[in-house]
């Protein structure tokens, strides 16, 4: 307050204010010179951090200058239950459940206090504690009270012109499903002194030394497009946030950014999110299937109340029970226990790391190719078949082979076989015999996989390709999404797509399509796909990239940098997506840089639309550093850390030493005519330099 009046924007005059997130330090910083209605003017600087080095601090430094002479009042607070905007009917939001948070204990100490709730249903107990370094001329007045939900800190004092007061706030917090209230109140009491010995100082320090690390081996650079450079290193900040301290706990959809989907986890975590962190932070990506290991026996209780073997994985969840009840587009996609097996794969595939595939990826493999075992069967002419599931497109459920499942399942029974085969007595001890690991390798290569012989595509499942269209032409704008429109009876009759799912089939195994085969179906697919998700443009990017639609997958590409920066589905204030700005690095580094593991060995096919002159991307595999730089001719390999390694470039194996440079052409690409999307569902064209 300045003399008695609130600060707020919304009031007075606001003569310049900026606001700027410094993704290499790891900071929030808030600069603003504000004209009180009565005339006074002050400068307040601001600047927040939540600490990725320490476990469960937050800290803001806050500071008001004074430009008149004037009284100065600083309040921080601690507020539970507070409440949250209002909510539309849009199926996919939160709910809207009001204050979950009972008070159990609000104590105040020195210049702070500590507050600790349960939650109202599950009983979960949450504390909070806030402390304060105080810097101000001359004498001030210093109060800390507390009542209900509310606990409060209040610094007032007088400034002369040029003086300033400065407010350090530390913030802590615990939570456990188990430990007493005693317990937690010393736990925020112990971490505000930890973070009190570090002070501001330490905490900015430590703060940027851990996102030095990071970058040196995830930095992406875009020549060309400021708006993509700014969003993908965005896109990377946000998911290091979300998942550097998570601590074998689920990466939410929304990451940390807000209510959206009452903070579950879905399939997005490990196909979109999980392969970022595997190639930039793989202990991120390790602690991220360590919690879905943990939940394991959750997923055996579901398998078995499906009459099922093995485990069925919660498509929706936060502890691993299944939190939706919606049964076409949950409980039948099966394809998230696939998909969570994939994660597993790649993490020991780009790591090497033994001992985790010992512990954890193989009792994830081997009940996930259980459930495989038990969902599907042999047919007459001994072909494997896994009927009436929902793949990735939740617009078409209860499908009989889909595609994307079957490529997915295959995998998976092959890589537990193998997994098994690896450390038998570790195995033995799962009980898995070599009769069912025969049976899993013979399951995986009599697996069904349609092919349209008429069309000479691949349909999404078997004999969604005899569906009649979706009216296309007569459906508005207006009525996208089509979920929020129309019964899902009609969507699930009709060749429509709400998300890529075939063309993340050939993404995710493209070993199992020709090229030709590749250019059919997306151009087929892209006829269908209205994008009604956000998981699907960083999809259609990388594969329109590897079939030589160049421009369009620029096009997806931007569309999934900017879903959540320019706000493109109306809907961030239910929190970032973060799939979306997962899609991003997807689009620029699997799409324009063609990276895929063939074999045990990194991949790379570089490509470059035009409007793109360069693009340099940092990796980490196998205890290695590599940096891989691409122009409109070129691709650049260095080995940046570790030992030599060989990678292929477009099939030809290039060794790379330490220290040096493996330079090599890039092949010309053939130009298809651009394919056509649903009427008022083209991706907006993208023009590199606008609004950067």
């Amino acid at each position: 307050l300045v003399d008695d009046e609130p600060f707020d924007v919304r009031y007075g005059q606001l003569v310049s204010h900026e606001r700027s997130l410094d993704m290499r330090a790891g900071t929030l910083t808030r600069q603003v010179r504000w004209r009180s209605p009565t005339g006074r003017e002050v400068r307040i600087r601001s600047v927040r951090l939540v600490s990725l080095t320490h476990r469960s601090i937050a800290a803001i430094s806050y500071e008001v200058e004074a430009v008149d002479d004037t009284r100065v009042v600083v309040q921080s607070e601690l507020v539970a239950n507070e409440s949250l905007p209002g909510r539309d009917r849009d199926p996919r939001a939160a709910a809207d459940i009001g204050p979950s948070l009972v008070g159990e204990e609000t104590l105040t100490h020195r210049c702070g206090a500590v507050m600790v709730h349960t939650t109202r249903l599950s009983g979960l107990r949450l504390a909070a504690g806030m402390d304060h370094d105080l810097e101000q001329p001359g004498h001030a007045v210093v109060d800390v009270d507390a009542q209900g939900d509310i606990a409060r800190v209040t610094l007032a004092a007088r400034l002369r012109p040029g003086e300033r007061l400065r407010m350090v706030k530390l913030v802590a917090y615990g939570w456990s499903a188990r430990r007493s209230r005693s317990a937690l109140h010393d736990q925020v009491v112990a971490a505000l002194a930890g973070a009190r010995e570090s002070g501001w100082d330490g905490l900015v320090d430590d703060q940027r030394e851990f996102l030095d690390e990071f970058w040196s081996g995830a930095d992406v650079e875009v020549d060309g497009d400021a708006q993509v450079q700014q969003a993908v290193r965005f896109a990377l900040f946000q998911m290091i946030q979300a998942a550097a301290r998570a601590e074998q706990r689920p990466i939410p959809a929304k990451g940390l950014t807000g209510p959206g989907y009452d903070g579950h986890t879905f399939w997005d975590s490990e196909i979109y999110v999980l392969p970022v962190l595997t190639y930039t932070h793989p202990a991120a990506a390790a602690d991220a299937l360590r919690w879905r290991a943990s939940t394991l026996a959750v997923a055996e209780d579901n398998a078995t109340g499906l009459g099922l073997e093995g485990a069925a994985f919660a498509w929706r969840t936060i502890s691993g029970a299944e939190c939706s009840g919606y049964w076409p587009a949950g409980t039948a996609a099966f394809h998230v226990n696939a998909d969570i097996a994939d994660a597993a794969i790649r993490y020991v595939e780009a790591t090497g790391d033994v001992e985790f595939e010992k512990d954890t990826s193989m009792p994830l493999l081997v009940a996930t190719a259980r459930l495989w075992r038990s969902l599907g069967q042999h047919d007459m002419e001994g072909n494997f078949r896994i009927d009436g599931v929902t793949g990735p497109d939740e617009y078409s459920a209860i499908a009989d082979n889909n595609v994307y499942t079957n490529l997915m399942a295959a995998q998976n029974l092959v890589g537990a076989a193998e997994v098994a085969g690896r450390y038998r007595a570790q195995a033995a001890g799962l009980g898995v015999t070599a009769e069912e690991m025969a049976s899993w390798r013979d399951a995986a290569h009599a697996i069904v996989i349609p092919y349209d012989e008429r069309l000479g595509i691949h349909p999404q499942s078997e004999r969604f390709t005899d569906h009649a269209r979706w009216e296309f032409e007569s459906t508005g704008p207006e009525k996208y999404p089509l979920l929020l429109h129309f019964p899902y009876f009609n969507l699930y009759r009709k060749q429509v797509v709400k998300q890529a799912d075939l063309v993340l089939a050939m993404q995710l195994r493209g070993e199992a399509f020709t090229p030709e085969q590749k250019a059919r179906n997306f151009d087929y697919y892209e006829e269908l796909t209205v994008r009604d998700s956000s998981l699907s443009a960083g999809t259609q990017a990388v594969m329109a990239a590897e079939v030589g639609h160049m421009d369009l997958a620029h096009d997806y590409l931007a569309e999934a940098a900017l879903m959540d920066l320019q706000d493109l589905e109306n809907n961030t204030r239910d929190g970032l997506h973060l799939a979306s700005l997962a899609g991003t690095w997807h689009a620029l580094v699997m799409g324009f840089g063609g990276l895929r593991t063939e074999k045990g060995v990194l991949s790379f096919s570089p490509r470059l639309p035009e409007s793109i002159t360069g693009l340099c991307f940092k990796l980490r595999y196998r205890g290695r550093r590599l940096e891989v730089a691409i122009d409109a001719d070129h691709a650049a390999y260095r080995l940046l850390e570790g030992e030599a390694v060989s990678v292929l470039h477009h099939g030809t194996s290039v060794r790379l030493d330490p220290g040096q440079e493996a330079s090599r052409r890039l092949p010309r690409i053939r130009s298809r005519p651009r394919p056509q999307q649903p009427k008022h569902r083209e991706p907006p064209p993208h023009h590199p330099g606008e609004g950067a």
